[in-house]
């Protein structure tokens, strides 16, 4: 059976964890827009460039760069079996778009992790990344053996621009206003489940799991 499948909630709820979970459990490849959109950032291209602009100051890239790089991993090959949607749909106009693709093979289940942004603060604003290898740490509680250094490569690892304080807390309202009112738009279509993003994290997997195995 092909699974469709999106995760939604603010910044730092999770998601990202839980989708690598799904993959692992059921086999479901995962997208997230956010990576789509680094890559861009990282190949330095015209996109790429474009979207830098908006995500280093904690503002959603336009929907047409959005919806052309999300739309043409969906009509890649990796797709062809089902997926998990992390950080796509944004909002309304994302979503009712996301409708229109899938009109033959609909979303079967959307997750929302809900979290209070005092909580989403304190866990992106003590993330750390690998430039190099990507390996993300949190801090205190998944801080690198060696202070600041990667475990995997030893490489000096750093704070994202976007993981920032003030960044972090316009990213959460920008969720508030253009992300949050999709729970109404999913939960009338019967498709939206609700979990707690400040549960530790194998509850929050097993929730997950469970909604999409009920």
């Amino acid at each position: 059976m092909r699974r469709r499948v999106i995760l939604l909630g603010p910044p730092g709820s999770g998601k990202g964890t839980v989708a690598v979970h799904l993959q692992k459990e059921l086999g479901l490849p995962h997208v997230s827009s956010g990576h789509l959109l680094r890559r861009e950032v990282e190949n330095g291209s015209t996109m790429g460039r474009r979207a830098k602009l908006f995500i280093d100051k904690g503002e959603l890239v336009p929907n047409d760069a959005v919806l052309e790089l999300v739309n043409s991993w969906l009509l890649s090959s990796d797709a062809e079996e089902g997926f998990v949607l992390d950080g796509f749909p944004r909002n309304l106009a994302q979503a009712k778009v996301l409708d229109e693709w899938l009109r033959q093979t609909p979303i079967e289940k959307v997750i929302l992790f809900d979290s209070p942004e005092s909580v989403i603060v304190d866990r992106i604003t003590g993330r750390r990344t690998c430039p190099k290898c990507g390996r993300v740490y949190q801090l205190p509680t998944l801080a690198p053996s060696k202070d600041g250094v990667c475990d995997d490569c030893g490489t000096m690892v750093v704070q994202r621009e976007d993981d920032q304080e003030p960044v972090v807390r316009k990213r959460y309202d920008i969720y508030r206003r253009e992300t949050e009112p999709l729970a109404a738009y999913y939960r009338q279509q019967g498709k939206l489940t609700v979990v707690d993003a400040t549960r530790p994290l194998e509850q929050r997997l097993s929730a997950a799991t469970a909604a999409l195995r009920g």
